[in-house]
């Protein structure tokens, strides 16, 4: 409950100094400033009151007239900011945009940590040299100390105790632990702990163990480390749950009336088979003109998470729902997202539509946007879809057909236009009783999955492209807030390392003047090939991250000038915000509402982008602790796979069936001495000329299995070494 407590508070923080921020020359009475910032809530207005103080107090509001408060102006060279620690050096975000970021290199960070509140001084420019691209500093006060949860192992050392952090970055120090603040952990325990004192860089931190999760290697005690690791909410706050459980299931029919009745309609979901919610739905027709009339319908969560409610309130904290290997942590609670707002078979739901007629060339001729009623008629998984698409038999077929063929337009259209079509796999686990993953499953990508992706992927645009598009003569010069969902054009730098990567595998790509139609084009070279995975994810990496902005500058990877998200706002928060500005836009949004959104935007969209980048990365570190938990069952066993990267310390081996890499280690190649050969991505031995390059097939062995590290090691299986061609 109290890391709970801590993680609103941060929230509460964040959310109080970037409203100041954005009205830096404006003085706001405390009841103003709450009401300007959505606060209603007693127990919320009452930590607000508390913090304002103890913002005042660090230095980064100022109190002034009495009892008003505003930004406090940075000092000449010196910035607070929020400290992260990277590889080697520390980075300071500060609020002043002229700046930025602030490098700390490690001997200058002192003892802050990872999430504390910092006071830097720049360092002077040298005399005569260029505009530095990055400031430098070092911390020279800790302003504020992170009540961070830390997650590591508790070891002992003689007649001490300390606790190794799992994360390196949050915490590059082990932790002392004096006997008294043990909590009972045993040695070898995955522990929670806290940094209480730290006033010496040469020194190490003391802390207290919070919590005990269980040994370290077990899968349980892994994944509720990762879920702690990256500050996952385990539960939901009683003020939110109450307020789920006052939201009636019985639909008005004052408000059917209000909307329009497409209960009439063939209107199906297709999800995957294990969905618990079903925030989408579609229908498709043809019309007398011989166009097509294309229904998405989208569960219409507005209507029941209302502004400055609870709900919202920790809908925004959360900004996405998690999904881990074995579990998921919703943005909304079950009684939401799994029934009340769940489009479910045979049901009455209250959706927002978007309804488009689209001509046989997929070309969209009309459109509207409407709060709509509908009665799903069926709930399809994609592989149902997929079996009446090759068979052409089977419940609503010819409605399922004719939504292929559209489909199929669809993406058509969409590719020749420059759209980027990446066929990234991902891998599913079944469990056994204890929870422990006895097989991996790579998620095969079907026609029914383009299917709809392909509709969602136009409704989404239509609800960007409506904001442009609605606006009168009078608007013209005004610009309508909004929430846009943006992909930046890549770093030319990464570009010229993809091109020098697929070139160790035979493809062909050109690094300059690159367009998303050329990426397009080598993702289409590759498909179907063994390295296909290796080369999807290099090129992802190679990628700007998508984020939310109220600033529109169009989708690289999709070719899209205008984009947005509207259709999961059970498990998206920006969707939901999305949700809300279309109807307010529809009735006539008041100047005093736009300046609210323009005001509130950045940090939504911040921080959403933030939280599905933290669910991103909790994710993918879920799926690595089942990994390596499967292939503890499969020592010894031999796999086929492909070297997916060549290093000075060894070779990564991606075993393409079951997503999973591992490493040989240069120590465990011992038929010769290896020389690393970087220009071309290869080992070679110095006796015997064996070659190991990037892109050989080779068949390894499962050598060892680190469960606390999250580390598989592969031996070489034989001598055999297929070449790529």
């Amino acid at each position: 409950m109290k890391s709970t407590q801590l993680s609103e508070q941060q929230f509460l923080r964040e959310k109080i100094l970037d409203f100041l921020r954005k009205n830096p020359n404006n003085l706001f009475k405390m009841k103003e400033l709450a009401r300007r910032m959505s606060i209603a809530d007693e127990r919320e207005y009452r930590a607000f009151q508390k913090l304002l103080g103890e913002l005042e107090k660090q230095k980064l509001i100022q109190r002034v007239k009495g009892k008003h408060y505003q930004h406090l102006t940075q000092q000449s060279g010196k910035y607070v900011g929020i400290f992260s620690m990277k590889s080697g050096y520390g980075v300071v975000r500060v609020e002043d945009e002229s700046i930025g970021e602030i490098i700390i290199p490690q001997k200058f960070c002192s003892t802050a940590l990872d999430g504390d509140t910092v006071k830097v001084a720049l360092f002077a420019e040298k005399k005569h040299h260029r505009a530095l691209e990055q400031h430098e500093g070092e911390v020279i006060a800790i302003t504020l100390r992170t009540q961070e949860e830390i997650v590591g192992r508790f070891e002992r050392s003689g007649n001490f105790f300390f606790v190794v952090p799992d994360d390196k970055k949050k915490c590059g120090r082990d932790i002392y632990i004096p006997k008294s603040a043990t909590n009972k952990a045993k040695i070898g325990d995955k522990v929670i702990t806290i940094i209480e004192r730290w006033e010496n860089r040469n020194l190490n931190p003391e802390g207290r163990v919070m919590e005990v999760l269980g040994y370290s290697g077990e899968v349980r005690a892994e994944m509720l480390s990762v879920i702690r690791e990256y500050k996952l909410p385990q539960q939901f706050p009683e003020i939110v749950t109450a307020e789920a459980k006052t939201i009636s299931t019985v639909i008005a029919t004052e408000e059917i009336k209000k909307r329009l009745d497409l209960r009439e309609k063939i209107i199906v979901t297709i999800d995957p088979e294990d969905a618990k919610d079903f925030d989408d739905a579609v229908s498709l027709e043809i019309l007398a003109s011989g166009n097509y009339e294309l229904g998405v319908h989208i569960a219409d969560v507005s209507h029941f998470v209302t502004e400055g409610s609870a709900l919202d309130t920790e809908a925004l904290k959360r900004g996405t729902s998690v999904y881990l290997a074995d579990m998921v942590v919703p943005m909304l609670p079950e009684n939401i997202s799994n029934n009340i707002c769940s489009l479910k078979p045979l049901e009455d739901r209250l959706t927002y539509s978007i309804l488009m007629e689209i001509s046989p060339r997929g070309v969209v001729k009309n459109y509207a946007i409407k709060k709509s009623v509908i009665h799903s008629k069926r709930r399809f998984t994609y592989e149902e879809v997929q079996t009446i698409i090759e068979t052409k038999h089977g419940d609503f077929a010819e409605e399922i057909l004719l939504m292929h063929k559209l489909s199929s337009v669809l993406l058509k259209k969409r590719l020749r236009e420059g759209s980027i079509d990446f066929d990234s796999s991902e891998a599913k686990f079944k469990f056994d009783a204890e929870g422990k993953p006895t097989e991996i499953i790579k998620k095969v990508r079907l026609e029914s999955h383009r299917l709809v992706e392909d509709f969602m992927l136009l409704a989404n645009q239509i609800a960007a492209k409506h904001i442009v598009s609605q606006k009168n003569e009078a608007e013209q010069q005004k610009k309508r807030p909004y929430v846009y969902r943006i992909h930046d054009t890549p770093n030319p730098e990464k570009i010229q390392e993809l091109a020098n990567f697929v070139k160790q595998f035979g493809f062909s790509f050109s690094a300059k003047d690159v367009s998303s139609r050329a990426i397009q084009k080598l993702m289409a070279d590759v498909r179907g090939s063994e390295v296909e995975n290796v080369i999807n994810e290099v090129a992802i990496r190679a990628m700007a991250k998508a984020v939310y902005s109220p600033e529109n500058i169009g989708h690289f990877g999709l070719g899209f000038k205008y984009y947005t998200h509207f259709t999961s706002p059970i498990r998206r928060y920006p969707d939901l915000i999305v949700h809300r500005m279309l109807l307010e836009y529809e009735h006539g949004m008041s100047l005093e509402r736009r300046n609210f959104y323009s005001e509130r935007l950045p940090f939504i969209t911040k921080q959403s982008s933030d939280r599905e980048r933290v669910a991103m990365e909790a994710e993918r570190e879920s799926v690595k602790v089942m990994q390596v938990e499967y292939m503890k069952r499969h020592l010894g066993d031999e796999f086929h796979g492909v070297i997916s990267g060549v290093t000075n310390f060894g070779l990564f081996v991606k075993i393409n069936e079951l997503l999973t890499e591992g490493m040989i280690r240069m120590r465990d190649l011992d038929d010769d001495y290896y020389i690393f050969d970087e220009k071309n991505y290869a080992i070679v031995g110095q006796r015997n000329r064996k070659r190991y390059r990037l892109g050989d097939s080779v068949t390894v062995r499962v050598m060892r299995v680190d469960s606390i590290e999250r580390r598989i090691d592969f031996a070489i299986a034989e001598s055999f070494v297929k070449r790529k061609k």
